[in-house]
């Protein structure tokens, strides 16, 4: 019993990536979508391949944000609200990564239950379809 008990949790844990990166988008069109983003963002591999975008720096690189926890890109300066957020233990799943792209210090308010929360990026994905196809095609380049 024991063995089929470590046999089932060593399954779910390797099955934890593959199921952070589900998603429901289309990529493609994600990609025309990321197109309001690169001037702040880029999507640059650990071998400092740039995917996406054009090495902006303003935002944090957003390769492998699907399944990722929220401020936690090492060096880059969050908000102290996205700090926050990612201490009280948000994921960048599909559903939180939407809610967020349409409206940054909304969500962080809401996440964190703070009215005087607010988010640094001021743009906004006006469309929740373009906000799936996003998370669609930047899960695409991991």
């Amino acid at each position: 019993m024991t063995k089929l008990f470590a046999a089932l949790a060593a399954t779910a844990l390797t099955a934890l990536p593959m199921a952070a990166a589900a998603q429901s988008g289309d990529a493609a069109a994600g990609e025309k979508a990321f197109r309001g983003c690169q001037a702040c963002h880029v999507v640059e591999n650990a071998a400092g391949d740039v995917l996406a975008g054009r090495n902006a720096k303003t935002g944090p690189n957003l390769y492998q944000v699907a399944g990722r926890p929220a401020g936690s890109i090492d060096g880059f300066r969050y908000s102290d609200s996205m700090a926050a957020a990612g201490e009280a233990g948000l994921v960048w799943d599909e559903e939180s990564f939407v809610a967020y792209v349409q409206d940054p210090t909304g969500f962080l308010r809401e996440y964190l239950d703070d009215s005087g929360a607010r988010g640094a990026m001021s743009y906004k994905v006006r469309k929740e379809e373009d906000a799936v196809d996003l998370y669609a095609y930047l899960s695409s380049l991991e």
